[in-house]
This record gives structure tokens, sequence and C-alpha cells, in this order.
């Protein structure tokens, strides 16, 4: 039989079990160190023929380098696994950060663009109100003439608001005939005056009569102008319909 069959046999093991990366590279080294110890007379081993020393080391030698392959291997596989572990738990971070700052942009988004349209809004009404002031121009208080036209137009325009009857002319004409156009006029000789209630002012008026039809917003005192007329007309106007129907003493 041929010389060294045993090498061979060992050989085409070795290449079939452990042919792996640098780690298995690393350890064919070794198994070939350790067969390098072996003497090189060593007679060839025949079939049936009881195993060496030299064999069972070597065996040995074997089953140790596939132990340490076999845990290099698992080492690294465990190592392997834990960075896939680690890379995946920081993929997952960063997913989360990214979305975190991706809901923080929209909201700062969204918070400013609710500003921006309250500012508008604001802008707007104080432009709409700035135009209302502008378009209600302040109205000056009416003003009267100290006279006797000044107190009869003031006078209409009171009894206007109030729904008394009369007119300019009906006022004037009666003024002009009881008092001439004096508002502190009196008449101490007539019935009234003898009843002790003498008839006063521009439309010469009695004090109950006054009294009774004053018209509110005027003075109380009977002989204020606008006060006696605006009585006066009041109380013909509930007697004879209006002051412009009053043609003589009434």
């Amino acid at each position: 039989m041929p010389k060294n069959i045993l090498d061979r046999a060992h050989s085409r093991a070795l290449s079939k079990q452990y042919k792996v990366a640098i780690a298995g590279v690393a350890a064919l080294g070794t198994a070939a160190l350790a067969f390098s110890a072996v003497p090189s007379n060593a007679e060839t081993v025949t079939t049936g023929a009881p195993a060496t020393a030299a064999q069972v080391a070597a065996g040995t030698t074997l089953k140790n380098v596939k132990g340490t392959v076999t845990d290099q291997l698992a080492t690294q596989s465990v190592k392997l696994d834990a960075f896939a572990t680690q890379k995946k738990a920081a993929d997952e971070a960063a997913a989360k950060l990214d979305a975190v700052k991706q809901a923080a942009a929209k909201k700062a988004a969204a918070d400013a663009a609710a500003k921006k349209a309250a500012q508008d809004r604001a802008a707007k009404e104080a432009a709409s109100r700035s135009t209302q002031r502008v378009d209600m121009q302040p109205v000056a208080a009416k003003t009267y003439a100290n006279n006797l036209d000044g107190w009869i137009r003031q006078a209409l325009d009171i009894m206007q608001q109030h729904n008394i009857p009369g007119s300019y002319s009906g006022l004037h004409r009666n003024i002009i005939r009881e008092s001439s156009g004096n508002p502190m006029a009196i008449n101490n000789w007539d019935i009234n005056a003898a009843n002790g209630i003498p008839s006063k002012g521009l439309l010469q008026v009695i004090q109950p009569t006054f009294n009774s039809y004053h018209v509110s917003g005027t003075s109380w005192n009977i002989y204020d102008p606008v006060a006696n007329i605006t009585a006066a007309a009041n109380y013909a106007a509930h007697r004879y319909g209006s002051m412009d129907n009053v043609n003589s003493a009434y």
C-alpha cells in the first residue's frame, strides 16, 4: 500500500470540515504544526492496526482545533448579533427623534401661521375701527341765538322730539300778542292775577298750567323762554290741537 495514506485522509477531512474564513485557516495551521511534531520515520498505519501515540495526539489536536474554531465562530456570531441589535435600537431611536423633530417643526409652523393670522386679523380690525372713526365725524352741538328767533327755533326742536305740534309762525304770532317778545312779562291785572296766579313769560302761562304741561329736558323756571314756549305749546296741543289754532287769549 502507498505510504502517507493517513496524511492524505486527514488532509481531506480537514479540508472538508474546517475550511472557514481566517479562523479556519489559523486552526489548520495549528493542526499542521501538530503533525510536524510526529517523527518523519513513523511507520505507515495499516488497516486494523492499533493507533500510535502520535495518531492519538493528532486526533486530540484536531478535536481541540475543531472546538476552538467552533467557539470562535460562536463568539463572532454573538458579537454580530449584539452589534445588529444595537444598530437596530440606534436606528429606531434615530427614527423616533426624527419624528419628534418633524412634529415639533409642524407645530412651530402651525403656531407661526396662527400668530400671523391673528396679527393680520387684529390689523384689519384696527384699520376698520380707524375708518369708522374717520367716517363718524363728531357733530357739533346745535347752538341757538339768545333772542326771540333762537328761543322759538330751540323750542320747535324740543317740540319735535316730544311730538308736540306747532309752527314757527304760530308760536311767533301768539308770543307777540301775549308779551311782545318779553320773556319777563307778567300780567298783574286780569282775573288770574286777582286769584294770585298771574300769567307769566312769553306766552303768558300761569304756574299751575306750566307745572302740568312742563316738557322734560327744559328748565322748571317759568320765565325761561324755551321752557315757557314748550309748556304753552304742549297745553295748546292738548286743548286746541296746536298753538297754530290759537288766535286770542287762551
